[in-house]
């Protein structure tokens, strides 16, 4: 058990037979009251954000989030197929629980998949992936004065605003956190 005191952003916890990760913590002590610990979570099942209160020193219960390396082979019709790297066995995800993170993977990328107790919760991205630009707009003549931008489309189907030097069929380093234009592939 961990102490509601004790909680960091990127720790997992299970409540009311939820798993969450904690993504900020606050505690707030007045000279009145007993200290309140209050923490913004992410419910892993189902991605929505809600915040939970504890009084201070009250027990959390830690959920141990399992990570494997697996590679993502293809899509069916519903759901992701992806390939254990080890043991070769393939496990489908539902594409509605991969939303957000289809614009970032394409096939035969390796990515680590989480479950709990055996339940595969989803998929963990890394900060950064490298996609190409497969369309881009025609940067304006004398649009320079300011750190102008234009639309681009990755090979995911990714929209995003990019640089006016950026053209098609360069690589670029997308932050998979807001999904923006983080710089040029090395």
């Amino acid at each position: 058990m961990i102490s509601s005191n004790d909680l960091k952003p990127g720790q997992t916890i299970a409540v009311d037979n939820d798993i969450y990760v904690v993504l900020d913590t606050s505690q707030n002590k007045t000279a009145r009251s007993a200290m309140v610990v209050k923490a913004k979570v992410r419910n892993l099942r189902t991605g929505s954000n809600v915040e939970l209160s504890w009084g201070g020193g009250e027990k959390v219960q830690p959920a141990e989030i399992e990570k494997r390396e697996m590679q993502y082979l293809y899509d069916t019709e519903d759901s992701l197929v992806f390939m254990d790297n080890e043991t070769y066995d393939q496990i489908e995800i539902p594409k509605d629980r991969l939303t957000w993170e289809r614009q970032f993977m394409k096939p035969e990328d390796t990515v680590n998949i989480t479950s709990y107790e055996g339940e595969i919760l989803g998929v963990q991205l890394p900060d950064k992936v490298t996609l190409q630009v497969v369309e881009a707009e025609p940067a304006v003549k004398g649009d320079t004065a300011t750190s102008a931008l234009k639309n681009a489309v990755l090979e995911t189907g990714l929209q995003v605003k990019v640089p006016l030097f950026i053209n098609q069929d360069e690589m670029i380093v997308i932050n998979t956190s807001d999904g923006k234009y983080s710089g040029r592939a090395k």
